[in-house]
């Protein structure tokens, strides 16, 4: 892994280093790895715990690429591993990861009834190393307990909170032009992915979301006819920015400033989703894991991109594109925080909460 990730700039990579062999660190820095349209992100806390959240597809691409990043984090360990559901994007490297670095805690939403895309296959495959460590279910309202930073659940297994986080609980007044969509005609709506552990991450007055691929119809039961979850300075775009998530009225709610999209060269980034973040008000910056080759013009500008080569995933037959780069968050207790590519140094910081 010493060549792929050579792209890493100087400044960069001195940074990092700075930082490794798990020591505190002032500031909660957060890793979004390029696993072609897949998930996995790595954060670690300013008391140097870590949190996983996915492990991306099947073989060693992907697991190379995670341990590629958690050698760049200075961590020798997964303290946390966070499913958010079982469909191959997500928990499919999690065998060939456990098997090159220790995981201490598995969090998941517990067992799965989805017979579709060898969920089955894949959640039988993550019960093999699970047991070698300590299992969490994950339960909305439930926080998991990681020293230097918050992690509240939100979503899990279907269910969602019902009560507003502190500061949250405005009526949504643009809840009355919801239209929910029809899981009986379209399975991704539904399955997996609406049980996915949804979670806000948060480090003083910092708060993002990750809410895994929670779709349209549970993304209501945040907003409406409260928002539930209150604002946030950072989204991680749900479900690789397709058009089943990002509901309208949950986006503005949260009133992000910034986000990043993990979606593959030909796989999310769908227009309606780039129309809901572009209309988010106080919304200043989309940034991209891949050029979206299907949406073209609609793209971030191309310093916010990191891959912007034709990939995929062997799964899928496209091509591996080859030395991937990611894009790596700061995250200060004042609120402010700070994005940069990998490919390109380019960086933006945005500041604190006034």
């Amino acid at each position: 892994m010493r060549k792929t990730f050579l792209f890493v700039t100087g400044a960069l990579l001195m940074a990092t280093c700075t930082l490794a062999q798990g020591q505190p660190r002032k500031g909660m820095d957060v890793y979004f790895i390029d696993v072609e349209g897949g998930q996995s992100t790595l954060i670690i806390s300013p008391s140097g715990r870590s949190l996983l959240v996915d492990t991306g597809w099947p073989g060693t691409r992907d697991a190379d690429r995670i341990m590629g990043i958690a050698k760049l984090a200075g961590i020798m360990q997964i303290d946390y591993l966070v499913l958010t559901h079982y469909h191959v994007d997500h928990t499919g490297g999690v065998v060939e990861l456990a098997s090159r670095i220790p995981i201490l805690n598995f969090v998941d939403h517990g067992p799965t009834s989805d017979p579709l895309v060898n969920v089955p296959q894949y959640y039988a495959a993550y019960l093999t190393v699970r047991g070698k460590g300590q299992h969490i279910l994950a339960k909305p309202g439930d926080t998991i307990a990681i020293e230097g930073i918050g992690v509240r659940v939100v979503s899990a297994a279907a269910e969602t909170i019902t009560k507003p986080l502190p500061g949250a609980g405005a009526p949504n007044p643009s809840c009355a032009d919801f239209q929910p969509k029809d899981e009986a005609k379209d399975p991704m709506v539904g399955g997996e992915n609406k049980n996915s552990v949804g979670m806000i991450i948060s480090l003083g007055t910092f708060r993002m979301v990750d809410f895994g691929d929670l779709t349209w119809n549970k993304e209501h039961d945040l907003a409406c006819p409260n928002n539930l979850v209150g604002p946030v300075d950072f989204y991680l775009v749900s479900h690789h920015g397709k058009e089943t998530s990002s509901l309208p009225m949950l986006v503005n709610a949260l009133h992000p400033r910034a986000a990043v999209m993990n979606n593959g060269a030909h796989k999310g980034a769908e227009l309606p989703t780039f129309d809901t973040l572009k209309k988010s008000p106080g919304f200043e910056d989309l940034w991209q894991l891949h050029y979206a080759f299907e949406a073209g013009d609609h793209n971030a500008p191309e310093k916010f991109i990191a891959n912007l080569k034709d990939g995929g995933t062997k799964d899928s037959g496209v091509p591996d594109e080859g030395t991937p780069n990611y894009i790596k968050m700061t995250a200060m207790a004042d609120g402010s925080f700070t994005l940069t590519n990998s490919r390109n140094g380019f960086h933006k910081e945005y500041g604190p909460h006034k």
